[in-house]
């Protein structure tokens, strides 16, 4: 029989975020393939696990997938991890586990840490719809591209950024998306753990006045609300048609306009108002 390849998520800055199972789970496995030896043996040392490791990283990924694909084929059980949060989210990973899909290799996901997550539901933007796109490109004139191609996306933005270029970044993001709020939030779960919100372009002239932040950073934009604007004044001018698309979706009129007044922060009874005037016209 195949071993199984587990998915662990580790501590993205404070030890104490790792779970009981993934603790286990490390314990148990045969191998443990990992971003970068030296840094998962200080986790492994803390809490006393003695698993054999092996380096799992971007610039070994093709050679080295192969290799723990036939151990995983011999029954060896393997756990990924990378140096902090969840393998595969802008980490190695995902070629593994694709490769034991493909192979119909058994594979577990150990939940855990993740900083696109853990920023995102601190920040103050919302969080019912978002994007996370990632590292946006190191050039200026590639990633203004990249944020005009996101700039109608209907949700909360999330990027990783590296220190050195978040000035520029937000220098770009205020002049390609206006004034929308942002938070820079830095060093999660670390001592110096620190979240700064504003407009883009006031975080911008902060930043150009201070030092270069230093640790891991996660950019955070908000949705485009100029267009919500438009789009729920459009919707409370016809909310005839709203009600009518709700009752076509199976809702009953009652359920409709309840819906239709949650959707456009009104009352039922000025919902119903404004229903019964545009039914007049």
């Amino acid at each position: 029989m195949s071993g199984t390849l587990f998915i662990v998520a580790t501590p993205i800055g404070n030890l104490a975020d790792i779970t009981h199972r993934a603790i286990q789970i490390l314990k148990q496995v045969d191998l443990i393939a990992a971003e970068d030896t030296r840094h998962t043996h200080k986790l492994l040392q803390h809490y006393g696990i003695d698993t054999k490791t092996i380096s799992y990283h971007e610039h070994n990924e093709q050679q080295r997938g192969a290799e723990l694909l036939a151990r995983l084929k011999d029954g060896t059980d393997i756990a990924i991890v990378s140096d902090a949060g969840t393998p595969g989210i802008n980490d190695p990973g995902y070629r593994l586990v694709r490769l034991a899909v493909e192979h119909d290799i058994p594979t577990v996901s150990v939940p855990g840490p993740s900083a696109l997550v853990t920023a995102l539901v601190a920040s103050g933007l919302p969080t019912d719809e978002f994007f996370f796109g990632g590292f946006l490109p190191a050039r200026s004139g590639a990633r203004r591209n990249r944020l005009a191609e996101l700039r109608d996306v209907p949700g909360t933005l999330v990027f990783y950024e590296a220190p050195h270029r978040l000035r520029a970044t937000l220098k770009d993001a205020a002049e390609v998306l206006g004034a929308r709020q942002a938070v820079v939030a830095r060093e999660l779960t670390k001592l110096h753990e620190g979240f700064r919100r504003a407009t883009l372009s006031e975080l911008a002239k902060h930043y150009d006045n201070s030092e270069t932040p230093r640790g891991e950073i996660v950019l955070l934009i908000d949705r485009n609300r100029s267009e919500i604007a438009a789009t729920t004044k459009a919707d409370s001018d016809d909310i005839a048609g709203l009600v009518e698309r709700f009752e076509s979706e199976g809702l009953d009129h009652r359920a409709a306009l309840k819906k239709a007044a949650r959707e456009l922060g009104l009352s039922r009874a000025e919902a119903y108002r404004r229903l019964v005037l545009q039914r007049r016209q």
